[in-house]
Protein backbone atom coordinates (compact mmCIF):
# COMPACT_ATOMS: atom_id res chain seq x y z
CA UNK A 1 0.00 0.00 0.00
CA UNK A 2 1.04 3.27 -0.61
CA UNK A 3 1.12 6.15 1.49
CA UNK A 4 2.54 9.79 0.14
CA UNK A 5 4.68 7.89 -2.33
CA UNK A 6 6.25 5.73 0.24
CA UNK A 7 5.58 2.20 0.13
CA UNK A 8 3.58 0.69 3.61
CA UNK A 9 4.10 -2.80 5.01
CA UNK A 10 1.10 -4.53 5.30
CA UNK A 11 1.36 -7.39 8.04
CA UNK A 12 -1.29 -10.05 7.60
CA UNK A 13 -2.26 -11.68 11.50
CA UNK A 14 -4.35 -14.39 10.61
CA UNK A 15 -3.91 -18.19 10.75
CA UNK A 16 -1.52 -19.99 7.71
CA UNK A 17 -5.50 -21.74 6.79
CA UNK A 18 -6.96 -18.47 6.42
CA UNK A 19 -4.75 -17.10 4.72
CA UNK A 20 -4.85 -19.91 2.45
CA UNK A 21 -8.08 -18.56 1.15
CA UNK A 22 -6.05 -15.25 0.28
CA UNK A 23 -4.60 -12.42 1.27
CA UNK A 24 -3.78 -8.62 0.71
CA UNK A 25 -1.05 -9.05 -2.24
CA UNK A 26 2.52 -9.05 -0.92
CA UNK A 27 1.22 -8.70 3.01
CA UNK A 28 3.98 -9.93 5.43
CA UNK A 29 2.02 -13.09 7.29
CA UNK A 30 2.59 -12.77 11.06
CA UNK A 31 0.12 -15.19 12.70
CA UNK A 32 -1.33 -13.55 15.95
CA UNK A 33 -2.18 -16.78 17.16
CA UNK A 34 1.35 -18.33 16.88
CA UNK A 35 4.05 -18.86 20.19
CA UNK A 36 6.49 -16.59 17.95
CA UNK A 37 4.09 -14.14 17.08
CA UNK A 38 6.27 -11.28 19.58
CA UNK A 39 9.48 -12.73 18.77
CA UNK A 40 9.15 -12.30 15.06
CA UNK A 41 7.32 -8.36 15.69
CA UNK A 42 11.06 -8.14 17.12
CA UNK A 43 13.02 -8.03 13.89
CA UNK A 44 10.95 -6.03 12.12
CA UNK A 45 11.68 -2.09 12.05
CA UNK A 46 9.99 0.02 14.77
CA UNK A 47 10.26 3.68 13.06
CA UNK A 48 8.07 2.28 9.96
CA UNK A 49 4.54 2.88 9.35
CA UNK A 50 2.67 -0.67 9.55
CA UNK A 51 -0.81 -1.45 8.72
CA UNK A 52 -2.37 -4.77 10.26
CA UNK A 53 -5.13 -6.66 9.19
CA UNK A 54 -6.73 -9.94 10.82
CA UNK A 55 -9.83 -11.38 9.10
CA UNK A 56 -12.36 -8.43 10.60
CA UNK A 57 -10.10 -6.26 13.11
CA UNK A 58 -10.30 -7.87 16.50
CA UNK A 59 -7.15 -9.89 16.09
CA UNK A 60 -5.27 -6.52 14.08
CA UNK A 61 -6.60 -4.13 16.58
CA UNK A 62 -4.59 -6.65 19.58
CA UNK A 63 -1.27 -6.77 17.62
CA UNK A 64 -1.16 -3.35 16.82
CA UNK A 65 -1.97 -2.43 20.33
CA UNK A 66 0.85 -4.87 21.48
CA UNK A 67 3.16 -3.54 18.89
CA UNK A 68 3.09 0.52 19.78
CA UNK A 69 3.59 -0.90 23.51
CA UNK A 70 6.65 -2.73 21.95
CA UNK A 71 7.95 0.59 20.23
CA UNK A 72 6.66 0.52 17.28
CA UNK A 73 6.43 4.27 16.30
CA UNK A 74 2.94 3.92 13.44
CA UNK A 75 0.89 1.35 13.64
CA UNK A 76 -2.22 1.43 11.79
CA UNK A 77 -5.11 -1.00 12.33
CA UNK A 78 -7.41 -1.98 8.52
CA UNK A 79 -10.50 -1.32 9.76
CA UNK A 80 -13.05 -4.09 9.29
CA UNK A 81 -9.99 -6.31 8.48
CA UNK A 82 -9.73 -8.62 5.18
CA UNK A 83 -13.10 -8.82 4.57
CA UNK A 84 -13.88 -4.96 4.05
CA UNK A 85 -10.87 -5.26 1.95
CA UNK A 86 -12.59 -8.05 -0.26
CA UNK A 87 -15.46 -5.90 -0.03
CA UNK A 88 -14.58 -2.35 -1.50
CA UNK A 89 -11.82 -4.25 -3.87
CA UNK A 90 -15.44 -5.74 -5.38
CA UNK A 91 -16.39 -2.63 -6.25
Amino acid sequence: MRRAGVEVPIIDVRTPKEIADGKIPNAIEINYEADDFEEKLEGLDKNVTYIVYCEAGGRSSNAAELMAKKGFKNVYNLEGGYKAWVEQSAK
